[in-house]
């Protein structure tokens, strides 16, 4: 059974930094696209950065510098490095895969089938 679980949100004051983790199990990564996607209260989801099985990514324009994004194909899980927080990255934190030989991954909400439940990240002092 294909399954995406995330972890690792939490409250933390602007300037902190949070790891975010997608642990994939039921199918490998070396074949499938990873996004991160947040959905922040009263808005739409949008996507962050995503990773493909060749280690290319991408990121939004919002979230560039800041944020990145890694895989650990031993454990099978993809990670999203959050540093430098800011309130308005505040939100709900989703990690969705894909299978797929593209070369180049995308942020697309469309293009992901396989979703996790998400995890809570909530920036305040």
């Amino acid at each position: 059974q294909l399954q995406l679980v995330e972890s690792g949100g939490g409250l933390v004051q602007p300037g902190g930094s949070l790891r975010l983790s997608c642990a994939a199990s039921g199918f490998t990564l070396s074949v499938y696209h990873i996004g991160w996607f947040r959905q922040a209260p009263g808005k739409e989801r949008e996507g962050v950065s995503c990773i493909n099985s060749g280690g290319s990514t991408a990121y939004a324009d919002s979230v560039k510098g800041r944020f990145t994004i890694s895989t650990d194909n031993a454990k099978n899980t993809v990670y999203l490095q959050l540093n430098s927080l800011k309130p308005e990255d505040t939100a709900v934190y989703y990690c969705a895969g894909v299978p797929t030989l593209r070369a180049t991954c995308v942020l697309g909400l469309n293009t992901y089938e396989y979703w996790g439940q998400g995890t809570q990240v909530t920036v305040s002092s």
